[in-house]
């Protein structure tokens, strides 16, 4: 009976792994569908000269990014680093959108990306008087558009779509 179970424990193993394989190959497959992708935003506080960090060390980094955020007289801009990724040559860019308080309407930044890359880091950066000008950041979105159309996008956590006050739904009466 020993064998028995041994095999039976076997073809239980077997079958879990082809069902990992099968469900890998589904998200592999969805992903490739996409034509574009933008995998990771960083948004950066930048420093009086310009920096985002004193040293390389990624506790360094976070650190200084917390004594940036808690005094902004020491900060000259903020940066957004943007990992993406594109199946198609075109007319690339990479647009940014923040809601800052006192604005009702979003601030948007775009940055071209050379045609002949399909991928990697780009940086969108907000600085000097407009930076200054800017109320606190609640939230941000970053698109990947070839031309008008949306290939991708990222946003943070606080981002919602807002309907204008005349397209509230009105409440059931009861």
């Amino acid at each position: 009976m020993p064998g028995f179970q041994n095999s039976l424990a076997a073809v239980k193993r077997i079958s879990q792994l082809g069902a990992a394989l099968l469900l890998l190959g589904v998200l592999s497959t969805a992903d490739s569908a996409r034509p574009g992708r933008i995998s990771k935003v960083l948004p950066h506080w930048l420093d009086l000269q310009g920096r985002h960090t004193l040293s390389p060390s990624l506790l360094e980094r976070d650190a200084y990014q917390a004594k940036l955020l808690a005094d902004r007289s020491l900060c000259s801009g903020i940066r957004f680093d943007i990992k993406w990724a594109n199946k198609n040559n075109g007319n690339v860019k990479l647009q940014l959108e923040l809601r800052v308080t006192d604005e009702a309407k979003p601030i948007v930044l775009e940055q071209p990306i050379k045609p002949s890359r399909r991928g990697g880091w780009d940086a969108v950066t907000l600085d000097g008087d407009a930076f200054k000008a800017i109320g606190k950041i609640i939230a941000w979105r970053v698109k990947l558009l070839d031309g008008d159309i949306e290939l991708a996008e990222r946003r943070s956590f606080l981002w919602t779509d807002r309907k204008p006050a005349g397209d509230a739904e009105k409440p059931a009466s009861d």
